[in-house]
């Protein structure tokens, strides 16, 4: 979920977690997962980057990371959500932007925000997770509940396409066989 990594920062140093250690991780870790998307997109081309993102913003991202190649990768990696990162991450990787560039530019943003959280962790975490368990204690059971829906529909709509298309690729088969046997008589 967006923001999960922040929260968790927070609240684990608020519990006495050291600062730097927990930081450090959770850059590391957000490395490898921009690693992961900037890959893909630089195997993939801007073919995966058509397949990933909706044609209405293709446009957009493509030239907002042609025309800013630095903030595109900078900005959405510092700023909260909703800002959507992974969109922006592929399409560096697929327009070029080189892995040295990304992984510096990536990992100095990711650094400031996580070392932003943590020290707001430092500073008012005691308030912060007071206010946190107060939360989690009114709202667990229903987020628990809609968290199992979510996964519930994901899964049927998962199984729904896979079906759709089997029987889609059936039919197909079927209408060539079809096709291929009028044209022998």
């Amino acid at each position: 979920m967006p923001g999960s990594t922040d929260l968790l920062l927070l609240w684990m140093v608020s519990k006495n977690g050291n600062p730097w250690l927990l930081a450090f991780c959770a850059v590391a870790g957000s490395l490898q997962g921009g690693y992961i998307a900037w890959s893909a997109g630089r195997r993939g081309g801007q073919a995966a980057l058509r397949h990933h993102l909706p044609s209405r913003r293709f446009k957009s991202v493509v030239g907002w990371v042609k025309r800013h190649t630095i903030l595109s990768v900078f900005l959405p990696a510092i700023l909260p959500p909703p800002v959507i990162l992974g969109p922006l991450v592929l399409a560096s990787g697929a327009l070029g932007v080189s892995r040295k560039r990304f992984l510096t530019v990536y990992g100095a943003a990711r650094s400031l925000r996580y070392g932003l959280i943590a020290w707001l962790g430092v500073v008012y975490g005691r308030n912060v997770a007071r206010m946190l368990s107060g939360f989690l204690q009114k709202w667990s059971v229903p987020l628990i509940c809609v968290l199992a829906g979510v996964v519930v529909v994901g899964i049927c709509l998962v199984l729904w396409q896979v079906f759709r298309r089997k029987s889609k690729t059936a039919q197909d088969s079927t209408a060539e066989a079809e096709t291929e046997a009028a044209q022998v008589f």
